[in-house]
C-alpha cells in the first residue's frame, strides 16, 4: 500500500512539476507582473487593484483553474512626477516621490485533485535615478496545500492513505529585482525560495519539496508615433532541474486605450490577447491554443483580468507605464 500512495503522490506531484503547473500559469504577465516579480509593487507610483480569473483546458475534467486578487501601492512624499509634464515629449523630471512599495495578493490554485488557498504580502523598495528605476522586493507566503481524494479510486482500502492528513500549511517567500526606464523593463524573480516540504503520514515517510523557480521577464517599447506603440516582451521560468517554458510576444498599443497581442508559448501553445481602458478600469482577455491533441478534448484556456488604477494620471510619467 506505501508503494501505491507514492505511486499517486507522484503522479499528482511530480508530473504537474514536469509540466510547469506547479505554480499558477498567466498568459498575460505583461499586464500585472507583480503577479510573478514582487519588486513590480509600487513602482508605477499607482494604488492598483488586480483580479485575474484563469480557466485551463476548458472542458476537461478537473483542469487546472486559478483565481487571484492583489493589491499594490507606492507610499508617496509627494506627488510622483511634476504636474507639467508632457506625455509626448516623455519628459523625465527628478521626483522625491517615497521608496516604499507594498502589496497583497490572496490566490487560489486548482490543478486536479491539488488545491492551493493562500495570501503573500510584499514589501519593494525603489530607487529612482534620473531617467530609470531599480527595484526590489520580497515576499512573504503562506497557503494551504490540500489533496481532493474524491477523484482518487484505490484497487482496495489503504489505511496509510486514510490516515494520512489531506490539507497542510506551507509557508514560503519570494524575491525579486526589477529595472525599467523609458522603453525597457526587465525583472529577475524567484518564488518559492524555501522549497518547502510536503510531509504526509509518518515522519519517516519521504518528502515532497515545492520547487523552487525562477523567472526572467522583459520587454521594450518601441514608439512607432505618438498613438502607437509596438512592444515585444518575453517571460522564460525554469525550475534547478531546468524544466524550462518560455512566452514570447508581441503586442500592439493603440493610443491609451486599446491593445492586442500573440503570444508562443514553448511546448506548443498560440496566445491571443486583447483589452481596452475605461477611465481608470483596465480590461483584458487572453485565448490559449493548445497546439496538440488536448484540443480535440478542449475548448482552449481563457484568462480575464480587471485593473484598477488610482493616483496621478498614467500621462504624467508613461514611461513607467506598462499597460
Amino acid at each position: 500500500m506505501k508503494k501505491l500512495f507514492y505511486i499517486i503522490f507522484f503522479a499528482i506531484v511530480v508530473i504537474q512539476t514536469a509540466k510547469s503547473q506547479q505554480v499558477p500559469l498567466y498568459s498575460q504577465y505583461m499586464l500585472n507582473g507583480f503577479l510573478i516579480n514582487p519588486a513590480i509593487a509600487g513602482s508605477e507610483g499607482y494604488t492598483a487593484v488586480n483580479i485575474t480569473a484563469r480557466e485551463q483546458w476548458l472542458g476537461l475534467a478537473n483542469s487546472p483553474k486559478t483565481h487571484a486578487i492583489c493589491a499594490q501601492t507606492r507610499i508617496l512624499k509627494n506627488s510622483f512626477i511634476n504636474k507639467g509634464s508632457s506625455v509626448k515629449l516623455h519628459e523625465k523630471i527628478n521626483s522625491r516621490s517615497g521608496r516604499v512599495g507594498l502589496g497583497g495578493y490572496i490566490f487560489n490554485d486548482i490543478n486536479g485533485p491539488i488545491n492551493r488557498t493562500g495570501i503573500q504580502l510584499t514589501y519593494a523598495y525603489h530607487i529612482r535615478m534620473q531617467n530609470n528605476q531599480l527595484s526590489f522586493g520580497l515576499s512573504a507566503i503562506g497557503y494551504q496545500f490540500s489533496i481532493n481524494d474524491d477523484n482518487l479510486r484505490f484497487e482496495e482500502e489503504d489505511q496509510f492513505w486514510q490516515n494520512s492528513p489531506k490539507s497542510l500549511f506551507i509557508p514560503d517567500a519570494n524575491f525579486g529585482v526589477y529595472y525599467t526606464d523609458r522603453n525597457l523593463y526587465c525583472g529577475f524573480s524567484v518564488s518559492q525560495l524555501f522549497q518547502s516540504a510536503l510531509r504526509f503520514g509518518e515522519r519517516d515517510y519521504a518528502e515532497y519539496k515545492m520547487k523552487r523557480y525562477y523567472y526572467l521577464m522583459g520587454g521594450y517599447d518601441f514608439e512607432i508615433n505618438d498613438n502607437i506603440v509596438i512592444e515585444p516582451s518575453f517571460l522564460f521560468k525554469t525550475t534547478e532541474n531546468f524544466i524550462s517554458q518560455a512566452d514570447i510576444t508581441a503586442k500592439l498599443i493603440f493610443g491609451d486605450e486599446y491593445w492586442g497581442g500573440l503570444s508562443y508559448r514553448t511546448g506548443g501553445a498560440l496566445i491571443f490577447m486583447g483589452g481596452v481602458k475605461v477611465d481608470k478600469f483596465y480590461f483584458g482577455y487572453a485565448f490559449d491554443y493548445t497546439l496538440s491533441n488536448i484540443m480535440k478534448h478542449s475548448y482552449g484556456s481563457h484568462e480575464f483580468m480587471v485593473i484598477m488604477k488610482i493616483g496621478d494620471s498614467a500621462r504624467r510619467y508613461r514611461w513607467l507605464t506598462r499597460f
